[in-house]
């Protein structure tokens, strides 16, 4: 299972390690990913997520539900 949030679709980014002398090579700055565990209660299930911190925001902003459709309809997640 690759890095990726399953609600912003955010990814891991490319970047560079920088010495003191200037000699630069390449790093990846990961995802802050989190496994947690919702409770659906249209449905009364618990669903398990992989979702970074903005993803936490973005559910406490709009709410479970509606993160979960935007994430549907983007193509993040499959069904949930």
């Amino acid at each position: 299972m690759s890095r990726i949030c399953q609600i912003t679709g955010k990814t891991a980014q490319v970047g560079n390690n920088v010495s003191h002398s200037k000699r630069r090579t390449k790093r990846t700055f990961d995802v802050n990913l989190l496994h947690k565990k919702f409770f659906l209660e249209e449905e009364s299930r618990w669903i398990n997520l992989r979702v970074s911190a903005s993803g936490l925001r973005f559910i406490a902003k709009v709410g479970l539900r509606k993160a979960l459709e935007s994430a549907k309809t983007k193509g993040f997640i499959k069904s949930y």
